[in-house]
């Protein structure tokens, strides 16, 4: 499966961000679920939020995954040691 969906163009960092966003979807869900149902009670807004909320781990680990199978096939855009690399080029060649 997660083969298929890197097929399909769906990278770790797409993922990543799913889950970051619908962190802050749930946030405003439960502000807005505050606000436009007033008489509901607090208890409805904390579901709305929690029910959105519940989708940021599974993003995350979607994103895990993907990110393993880029890893393991190579399409990994970039690694922890790559981007140092490339920082203390930078570093070098700015103190020149």
């Amino acid at each position: 499966m997660i083969q298929m969906l890197h097929e399909k163009g769906l990278r770790s960092e797409h993922a990543y961000t799913a889950a970051f966003v619908s962190i802050g979807l749930s946030i405003l869900a439960w502000t807005a679920s505050r606000k436009a149902e007033p008489g509901a009670g607090l208890d409805r807004a904390d579901r709305w939020g929690i029910f959105v909320g519940e989708w940021a781990p599974t993003f995350f680990g979607l994103g895990l995954a993907l990110s393993h199978y880029e890893q393991h096939d190579g399409t990994l855009v970039a690694g922890v040691h790559d981007i140092r690399k490339a920082q203390s080029s930078s570093k070098e060649q700015e103190a020149m």
